[in-house]
Parts: C-alpha cells; structure tokens; sequence
C-alpha cells in the first residue's frame, strides 16, 4: 500500500467557503498544496491574498443570502465544475452577535443568526451533496463546527473579560453536527462522505486574561493554530480517511476529553 499517494489531492476540485477568513485561508492554501484545485469563496475578496498561487481561485458570494445560494452555487458549479471536495468554514453572524449571551439575548437576533448560519449551511451542503450525486462525484463535505456543538460553554473561562457565552452558537453547531449524522445516513449509499470537524479554539489575539482561563482549562494547555485545523481538513479530504462519514472529529487539545 502507497500510504502517501492516499493524501494526495490532485486532479480534485475543491470548494473553501469562507476561504478568506482566519481558518479559511489557511484550509485553501493547505489543499492547494496537495495538488487540488481550489476555488475560495466569500462574501468579501482580498485579489492579492493567493496572488501567486495560480491554483486558487476567487469567487464572490454571500451565502448569508438564503434565496440566492442555488443560483449562485450553480453559477460557480458552471464556471469549475462540481466539486470534489467541499468545505464550509464560513462564520455569517450579525452586528449584535455579541449581544446572544442569554443575559442580552433578543429573538429577532437568535432567528436571525439561525436563519443565515445554521440555515445556509444546512441547505448549500444540500445543494452541493446533490450535485455530487447527480454528477456521480465520490464527493466529500467537511462543515467547520465546533466542540461547542458538542458540549456546553464552560463560563469560567470569560471570568476577568468582556467575553460572554452565545445561546445562539451552540445551537447553530448543534445543528451542524446532527445534519452531519442525517446527511452521512442518506448520502452514503452515492458514496459521499459528510464530516463535522470541531474545533476547540483557535489564536486569533485574544486577551491575555482569556487565553490564561482557557489554557488552564485544556489538556494541552493552549489554543490551536490555524494551521493545525487546515491540517486536519486535508485528512478529511482524501483517501486517508476513506471510510470516515458522519462523524465528528475533535480538534480541540483534549478539551472535551475531560
């Protein structure tokens, strides 16, 4: 067996939504690597992020925009074709998302985080397993979660900080995960495979305050880099991890082994 040949991604064509965020840009530049074409996808595009990297290709979309996520899908399916590989580490929230503690918490703002996260990802992964199936694509969908999907907030870790737990957040991956479980039942039989990979958290110049309450509280004592999720996304990606579906794969330093 040719175990390094099994993460190889060439002559595969992969979807990064989100692709221009903290964990994003790293996922496209960690799948390009091992030969994919990819085509980065957000609502907002940096041209000179990928400058140089010819097998990265930008395409503007919202996929907060619930009515038009079919007609855009379609408009970049046409453009690259279905893709082998689809991963959604979008983030859509709105302005007052700081406000979804439940102390704060208004309904118009939880149906709203509900309609344009949890709804998008539910029905573009819908939209794109189809197209998978209908183009006889051995196609894989990786959804960006999050251990809070799987577990509850730990408060203690805000203790000192302006930070707040989210009603909203844990519902929204809640969500996710559990789509990942239906979806993995009822696509499997076209061989698509559908995972959930849930991170625990990840640098991005929190205050000290938070990251020693945070550190404290996992295993490895430290929050995960970027680059250590991409990692696991090229896994997820390719025939290494061929008989992985509906699962939820923890990247979180042993948070929720404890």
């Amino acid at each position: 067996m040719k175990y390094l040949e099994k993460f190889k991604l060439s002559k595969k064509i992969a979807f990064v939504v989100g692709g221009s965020g903290l964990i994003g840009r790293e996922i496209c530049s960690a799948i390009s690597e091992f030969g994919s074409k990819v085509v980065l996808i957000d609502k907002k595009i940096n041209k000179n992020l990928f400058k140089y990297n010819k097998n990265i290709y930008l395409e503007k979309f919202d996929i907060s925009k619930i009515n038009a996520l079919e007609k855009g899908y379609k408009k970049i399916v046409k453009k690259h074709g279905v893709p082998d590989i689809f991963v959604n580490a979008s983030y859509p929230r709105t302005g007052d998302w700081k406000n979804n503690s439940f102390n704060k918490i208004k309904y118009s703002s939880f149906e709203k985080n509900l309609k344009i996260h949890l709804n998008s990802f539910s029905w573009l992964s819908k939209l794109v397993a189809d197209s998978m199936r209908k183009n006889k694509t051995k196609g894989i969908i990786i959804q960006l979660s999050s251990i809070y999907g799987i577990v509850g907030q730990d408060i203690s870790i805000y203790k000192g900080t302006t930070m707040e737990e989210s009603m909203t957040y844990s519902v929204i991956k809640g969500g996710i995960n559990n789509l990942t479980r239906q979806m993995a039942s009822f696509y499997g039989r076209y061989n698509i495979r559908i995972n959930s990979l849930c991170a625990g958290g990840v640098l991005d110049n929190q205050n000290k305050t938070f990251l020693k309450n945070y550190n404290n509280k996992v295993p490895l004592r430290r929050l995960a880099k970027s680059s250590e999720i991409a990692s696991v996304v090229v896994f997820l990606s390719s025939e290494a991890s061929s008989y992985i579906t509906g699962s939820m794969l923890m990247v979180d330093g042993g948070w929720t082994a404890i």
